[in-house]
């Protein structure tokens, strides 16, 4: 009998599309012998969506549709009244597994995961407090300190400072951090938002445009580095992948240079010394499970060129799965084909499941 599974994808997030393109990919991976596959497109105003908009969705060429806005908007409207008409309610019940394929706020955040939860349906990636920890990337920083890894000098600020304190935010970035340096919100990702500055001008604008995402802001040392990710699955025993490079075609790896402009290379594996490699996949694995994950997460790290001191950069908790993303490279890479990683993080969603399931949750 095969296995009822919601594959949920778009979300109220700056990531939408390509939470899209992602979900297209893993639908594209999935054997239909072993799964039943309703998708679950949710809009970018929220709205939940049935299958037949869904598939809908998911059939429309966002690739393009980035490199076009005004195209762009017009599907994204188009999908928004159609959803209004609609009417569609989700019913958990009809469902074995889910797995979110939502990118940033309010999908990989931990709030969906918690909706899980409530539901009592297995998922896949990490659970609540792992997704939280992990989307805020000043919180993931303390996490990764405590655990013995190296993470470049960095600053917190709030959207209400830059407002009644801008002057004094730059004069302490300066002082403290120095330039260049990386602006960007705590908590978004797919280099959303993200400025390298290398001036104080370059900084106040960097700090406006990163407010506009979040209102908890990120000012972080630039370092001189290659940017290199490994891929992490499992939930207690873990198995890590090998060690990829990403040499950007834009100054760093920005949204533009993801998924918008071409050029960019993926070098899987790295060109490292076997011991940095090693030290990479060994510090993947301690980042892991220092913020508590599970199923999946890329860790993202610099290796800065001078030293070839390794810091840790962020964990994302469910990273790209588009046809160009190192999560499923790197795997491939290791020798886990993409249809067998989408099983296998089934299978560790179910096996979690069952864990949790033998708690007591009674007392009396």
């Amino acid at each position: 009998m095969s296995i009822r599974l919601a594959l949920i994808f778009g979300g109220r997030s700056a990531e939408h599309e390509i939470s899209i393109i992602s979900a297209r990919s893993v639908a594209k991976a999935i054997d239909p012998k072993k799964y039943r596959l309703t998708p679950i497109y949710i809009t970018k105003s929220g709205k939940w969506v049935g299958r037949s908009l869904s598939q809908k969705v998911l059939e429309t060429d966002y690739e393009q549709l980035i490199k076009d806005l005004t195209a762009l908007h017009k599907v994204e409207a188009e999908v928004e009244a159609a959803a209004d008409k609609s009417g569609f309610k989700f019913d958990f019940s009809q469902f074995d597994v889910a797995f979110p394929v939502l990118h940033g706020s309010f999908g990989e955040d931990g709030t969906i995961q918690g909706l899980f939860e409530m539901h009592q349906i297995p998922f896949v990636g990490c659970g609540v407090l792992a997704s939280a920890l992990t989307m805020d990337k000043a919180f993931s920083k303390i996490c990764f300190k405590a655990a013995g890894l190296n993470v470049a000098k960095y600053l917190v600020y709030w959207r209400e400072d830059l407002e009644a304190r801008l002057k004094e935010v730059v004069a302490e970035s300066e002082q403290k951090i120095g330039y260049p340096m990386f602006v960007k919100p705590a908590r978004s990702g797919s280099s959303v938002g993200i400025s390298k500055v290398k001036n104080r001008a370059q900084l106040q604008k960097a700090l406006q445009l990163a407010g506009e995402y979040d209102e908890k802001i990120l000012v972080e040392q630039g370092i001189d580095a290659r940017e290199l990710e490994v891929s992490v699955l499992g939930n207690r025993s873990l198995e890590v992948s090998v060690v990829g490079e990403i040499v950007p075609v834009n100054e760093f790896y920005d949204y533009e240079a993801k998924y918008v402009k071409s050029g960019s290379q993926l070098i899987i594996p790295a060109e490292l010394p076997k011991r940095v490699a090693e030290k990479a996949r060994a510090a993947a694995a301690t980042a892991f499970r220092a913020t508590g994950c599970e199923g999946m997460a890329r860790v993202d790290f610099f290796l800065e060129r001078k030293t070839n001191r390794l810091y840790i950069n962020e964990i994302n908790s469910i990273p790209g799965f588009t046809s160009i993303s190192m999560y499923p490279k790197l795997f491939e890479a290791s020798g886990v084909p993409y249809p067998e990683l989408i099983d296998r993080l089934i299978t560790l969603a179910f096996e979690r499941y069952e864990a949790k399931k033998k708690n007591k949750i009674a007392f009396l």
